[in-house]
């Protein structure tokens, strides 16, 4: 039963509401004043309720005031605001400051009910999201998940509301976006999440092994089945089966797994039983399906029992605003990896990461920063300390690189004209290992 606030100064606003609302299964307290109000939200967080209803305009506070106390004390409590024509403007800046709504008076019953009954669905969703994010991070399924952007944070809200339902989903995204990530995280925040989560990489699994992977085959079926062997449907059985790259399975293949989608069942390459089966199936593809369906390569039928649901995640190039807490995690990565202190990245290095185009997506930069941290020998990562393919983008990196090459070039010369060109002399003079300075002369071209 959801437990609703009302202040109003109008006697009869509040028996007309406590009676409406009591009627429908709401639990009602009032206040009339803003004085009592006040010491109703001091009691907060300790006695809670569902939802205030107050008028924006009260004779002894401010309804604005009071809307800020609330705030304070409980910021995700829903508010609506009633008011007069002529305090329309001041409801509107009460939303501003975090009112989900306000309603007119006089309302008729429909209007206030539709409006509070959003208001503690909303309530309801956003509490279960909260919970589902502190359950993922308490189960380390989040440890990657790293944004920022209202691009992203789009993706992550629904990815959260649709978690907890056993509906398929399919997940589109480019090459590196973070599919596997996100099916891993569907599956911990699901019901299912102390059953099997089984992963299956469609393309790089031979066209003529994947039914039997899938399905699993019985003795004798085929040369090479010395015994029965169960598929992957089978051992996700009340579980998760993620089926990435699902765009690449054949005709064929797709005949098969949509008979498994519409029946439950599977049955087993050379069988004649068919096994009952309980796995939700969460499918991902870097390709356009739809444009597949258009040619005659994809079949539709399956293309809807996939997508009861669809994430589509974001290119990195459309969420930049996310890099740099990105940079920021691998960094802390691979400072555990490496053993390593490195601060961070150079304002060049991430001015340039800002710019580029990062085909690879997330991947791509994870990538990129190992590679870093494998040739950095100090604390900040340089443009010279990115791979070559890279650096050559960065104005200068190309010419600057060249100028320390020579000085490098240069210093090894002079020790080496100073030991009479003895190596191993040079190489202690320089504090660098004989097979350094070896191959430093080969790299350099140093030349007697």
């Amino acid at each position: 039963m959801h437990r609703i606030l009302i202040c109003d100064d109008e006697d009869g606003i509040l028996r007309y509401l406590s009676k409406l609302l009591k009627a429908h299964g709401y639990a009602v307290e009032t206040c009339s004043s803003g004085a009592a109000l006040q010491a109703r939200l001091g009691r907060l967080p300790d006695e809670p309720f569902d939802l205030l209803l107050q008028d924006v305009r009260l004779p002894d506070y401010s309804g604005i005031d009071l809307l800020k106390l609330a705030r304070r004390k409980v910021p995700e409590l829903p508010v609506v605001m009633m008011t007069a024509h002529g305090s329309v403007d001041d409801a509107v800046h009460a939303m501003r400051l975090g009112a989900y709504d306000y309603v007119l008076k006089p309302f008729p019953k429909e209007k206030i009910l539709g409006v509070l009954a959003k208001a503690l669905e909303n309530r309801r969703l956003a509490d279960e999201n909260r919970r589902l994010r502190e359950e993922l991070q308490r189960g380390g399924g989040d440890t990657s998940i790293i944004f920022c952007s209202a691009r992203f944070r789009q993706v992550y809200d629904l990815t959260l509301q649709v978690a907890s339902s056993d509906a398929n989903i399919l997940i589109l995204g480019e090459s590196g976006t973070g599919k596997e990530l996100t099916a891993r995280a569907i599956h911990q925040l699901s019901k299912r999440r102390n059953q099997p989560l089984v992963m299956v990489n469609c393309p790089a699994i031979p066209e003529h092994l994947l039914e039997s992977e899938l399905f699993g085959h019985v003795k004798g079926s085929f040369t090479g089945a010395i015994r029965d062997k169960a598929g992957r449907f089978e051992m996700a059985d009340g579980g998760t089966i993620f089926l990435d790259e699902i765009g690449d399975i054949s005709p064929a293949m797709q005949v098969r797994l949509l008979r498994v989608l519409q029946e439950r069942k599977v049955e087993r390459v050379g069988g004649t039983r068919p096994v009952d089966v309980d796995v939700r199936v969460v499918a991902a593809t870097n390709q356009n399906l739809p444009e597949k369906i258009k040619r005659g390569e994809f079949r539709e039928d399956l293309f809807y029992r996939l997508k009861v649901v669809t994430l589509a995640l974001p290119p990195l190039r459309e969420r930049l605003s996310d890099i740099p807490l990105l940079v920021d995690f691998f960094v802390q990565r691979f400072n555990g990896r490496f053993k390593r202190d490195i601060r961070g990245v150079s304002d060049e290095v991430m001015r340039f990461f800002m710019s580029y185009e990062w085909p690879g997506n997330v991947r791509e930069l994870e990538h990129v920063m190992e590679h870093a941290f494998i040739l950095c020998p100090g604390t900040l990562i340089l443009s010279e300390h990115l791979p070559p393919d890279l650096s050559t983008h960065i104005p200068g990196a190309g010419s600057r690189q060249l100028r320390e090459d020579e000085n490098e070039a240069e210093t090894i010369r002079q020790a080496l004209e100073k030991c009479g060109w003895n190596k191993a002399k040079a190489a202690r003079l320089l504090g660098i290992s004989r097979r350094t300075i070896y191959r430093k002369i080969e790299e350099l071209a140093i030349q007697e």
